[in-house]
């Protein structure tokens, strides 16, 4: 707990345990009041930093990429001539997808905010350069980025939406039921053990085709 007389408090703090509240009652139930009790300082406080929720889910969606870039900054350099891209991609994915799964609603929070700092362009500038040295033009390689970054941020809302706890291996969907509620559509029936199992193989053959797609559509041939 922060005392009420602490002069230290922070926007990195106040996100910090934003995120961590976050866990216990999602998004919906995240406030500024809430955070306030948490740190023990009066609401008054947090809008001296934060005007609004809007303002504060930007900085915790700041934090996130912050934590992000860390783990990123620890993957192989692949920013030179002949590196996998598509490896390059697929590790970022992945360590993009892990850390939204750590949070309740994590993607939600992410997805549409405006980062506060610059903490995102150093690593953007990574990823760049990584598909530009594989030969995409810097328009391609921004395009490609954007289209595996939403498939990743994408798919974590909906596997998160589905809990009531995807991070925790938890399945929402009585599989049995809903086949049953839609017996007159058998096809429809039967997706349901592919959409609603195992989030984490559905997101790897989904990738997969991200990056099938990404290279034949948007990788001008190399000489």
């Amino acid at each position: 707990m922060v005392s009420r007389k602490s002069p230290k408090l922070d926007k990195k703090q106040v996100a910090e345990t934003a995120l961590r509240l976050l866990n216990e009652v999602g998004l919906e139930g995240l406030s500024l009041r809430a955070i306030a009790k948490e740190l023990d300082v009066q609401a008054p406080a947090l809008y001296w930093h934060f005007k609004n929720k809007q303002d504060l889910l930007d900085e915790m969606a700041t934090e996130m990429v912050r934590r992000m870039a860390a783990d990123w900054a620890r993957l192989p350099p692949a920013g030179e001539e002949g590196a996998d891209w598509q490896e390059g991609l697929r590790a970022r994915m992945r360590g993009m997808r892990e850390h939204l799964l750590r949070y309740r609603d994590g993607a939600k929070v992410y997805s549409g905010t405006r980062f506060t700092d610059l903490s995102y362009a150093e690593p953007m500038e990574a990823h760049l350069r990584m598909l530009t040295a594989a030969g995409f033009t810097p328009a391609g390689a921004a395009r490609a980025w954007l289209t595996a970054y939403s498939y990743t941020i994408g798919h974590v809302i909906e596997e998160q939406a589905m809990g009531p706890d995807p991070a925790a291996g938890s399945e929402g969907y009585d599989l049995t039921a809903r086949a049953e509620r839609l017996k007159a559509f058998p096809l429809a029936a039967e997706a349901g053990e592919e959409i609603f199992q195992d989030h984490e193989r559905g997101f790897e053959v989904g990738l997969e085709a991200v990056l099938a797609g990404i290279e034949a559509t948007m990788r001008p041939d190399r000489p």
